[in-house]
């Protein structure tokens, strides 16, 4: 049984003058997280991209005349594992027919989906009648009595 511990859930104006607000949304919630290891300020640096990137892609992308208004992310935080989840109510597309950028050849536009995938350890993008959902995983490592810095926890 998972039990959530940290649930946010953001409806943001469907314009990019928001995009610092949600990425530093995210990044303020990591830096709160006091019972997982790890390189928190990496993580958090990490999450504002994630964040920002998924939403701009919806603002640019996905907004529909029918839901123009709005983009709606919801993070979660259950046991071992960060959720986020970005909905859209475009016409949507195929994850895995996006292709992979030319590295040798970087383009100022199409690399949000390359580095969402890069750091999340899951990503799906699934469709339905009601809106799509970008799902983004990351696992966490729990705190263990080793990493306090008395050894006690």
């Amino acid at each position: 049984m998972n039990t959530t511990l940290i649930q946010v859930e953001i409806v943001i104006p469907s314009q990019t003058r928001y995009l610092d607000f949600i990425g530093g949304i995210g990044e303020r919630l990591v830096k709160e997280l006091d019972d997982f290891s790890g390189d928190l300020e990496e993580l958090a640096y990490q999450l504002n991209l994630v964040l920002t990137e998924a939403t701009a892609n919806v603002i640019k992308h996905a907004a529909s005349t029918a839901d123009k208004n709005s983009v709606k992310v919801v993070i979660s935080i259950e046991a071992n594992e960060l959720t986020i989840k970005v909905y859209d109510r475009g016409v949507g597309f195929v994850l895995e027919d996006v292709p992979l950028p030319d590295l040798d050849h970087p383009k100022e536009h199409g690399m949000g989906l390359f580095f969402i995938r890069s750091i999340m350890d899951a990503v799906t993008y699934t469709t339905h009648s009601e809106a799509n959902v970008l799902e983004m995983k990351k696992k966490l490592k729990p705190l263990t009595v080793t990493d306090s810095p008395d050894g006690n926890g």
